[in-house]
């Protein structure tokens, strides 16, 4: 039923809003606390070292909850984080708010693609999946840009009432929306962790790793990159958020589809965006045509990035999809980490625009994890030949 499959993306557009809607203000809460780009950055891999860390553990000892109930309270832990935001405490306290719902982000994700999965048939799981997630490509369009324009005209402060908003919404949709579902019997931790000694699953999370790190890279300061690489004023930024999440809400819905047809083939056309567009953007100058239409593409390329991640990853541990799905998310989020850590170092020593290199070099290394898997699963294949 994509009934289901669309309440909870409106969970993980809240979800989003709350975990990347202060890219396009980072600039703007710098200036604020009279702090550096890269701590600033920091609200943002703080967020995500919360996840990569706690992530598979939440997701196992939450495994028999009730989905439902389980969903509900995720989002009211990201509503009261952003309406506490909003009063603009101190730095330590905006960190600390910042990371309290970090503890249930593995969780409802998880939750909300199995929901899903579960209510639809096999053929279209993929595609299920795909519209669970395009809910991060809908807040690259909508609430992220909408935070970063209201940071422009008004205040950082109020954009956080967004991701409150949507929040809200969320918990609204989920309560009426969603069947009643009962408690579920629990797996053992011996059925789900059996997945982490498969090679191809350990060289797919590894992909994972680098893929999302080398998004990262430049997009967790993708306002600083055009404020200063490309010289955009804050306004002209949040029309380019715009544009880019526009592109993303396409990719995410043909992703889907996509990958019914071939997950491998998915995975490597939309990674290569990570290899493209780094060079592209050398030759671009600043505000120009050829800069806008680079910065749709580059929206279409990373959007679907989560969910064919997610896909890749699920396609080797098919039997512990919700574990599965937790690590994908828990490495997924230490890419950023690596990301965003990778990026503010690169900006301390040489300057914004030479992060576009970091994210073309971690695109090579998902590259090259992509051919070590084939190559793990052809020797696999042949043994298993040879020995029939």
């Amino acid at each position: 039923m994509k009934r289901i499959a669309y309440i909870g993306a409106i969970g993980v557009l809240g979800v989003m809003t709350t975990e990347f809607g202060i890219i396009g203000v980072l600039p703007q809460i710098a200036e604020h606390y009279k702090i550096s780009i890269e701590k600033a950055g920091t609200l943002l891999s703080g967020f995500s070292l919360v996840i990569a860390f706690t992530g598979p553990i939440v997701t196992l000892f939450t495994s028999s909850f009730n989905q439902k109930k389980l969903m509900l309270y995720s989002m009211l832990l990201f509503l009261v984080s952003n309406i506490l935001s909003a009063l603009a405490p101190p730095f330590w306290a905006l960190m600390l708010l910042r990371m309290l719902p970090a503890f249930l982000q593995p969780a409802y994700m998880a939750t909300a693609v199995s929901v899903a999965v579960s209510f639809s048939d096999k053929k279209n799981k993929n595609e299920m999946m795909g519209i669970v997630f395009s809910g991060v490509s809908i807040a690259m369009v909508t609430a992220v840009p909408l935070a970063s324009w209201i940071a422009s005209k008004f205040s950082y402060e109020y954009s956080y009432f967004i991701g409150a908003v949507v929040s809200l919404i969320a918990m609204i949709s989920i309560y009426i929306g969603l069947p009643k579902m009962e408690k579920r019997e629990r797996k053992s931790f011996g059925s789900q962790l059996i997945i982490l000694k498969r090679p191809t699953f350990i060289i797919s999370t590894l992909m994972n790793l680098f893929k999302i790190g080398a998004w990262f890279a430049t997009y967790s300061y993708f306002a600083e990159y055009l404020n200063k690489a490309k010289k955009m004023d804050p306004t002209t930024v949040s029309y380019m958020l715009f544009l880019f999440g526009i592109l993303g809400v396409i990719a995410s819905f043909i992703a889907g589809k996509m990958l019914s047809k071939g997950i491998t083939k998915t995975t490597i056309f939309f990674l290569s965006g990570t290899i493209v567009i780094p060079i592209l953007l050398q030759f671009t100058g600043e505000f120009t045509v050829g800069t806008t239409i680079l910065i749709a593409f580059w929206g279409f390329m990373y959007a679907p990035c989560f969910l064919v991640a997610t896909a890749y990853m699920i396609s080797a541990a098919p039997d512990a999809m919700e574990f599965a799905n937790s690590l994908q998310i828990s490495f997924g989020n230490l890419g950023v980490v690596l990301g965003t850590s990778l990026g503010g170092w690169v900006i301390a020593s040489m300057g914004v625009e030479f992060t576009p290199w970091v994210t073309l070099g971690l695109g090579i290394l998902a590259l090259l994890m992509i051919l070590l898997r084939s190559l793990v699963e052809r020797k696999k294949e042949s043994q298993l030949a040879i020995s029939q």
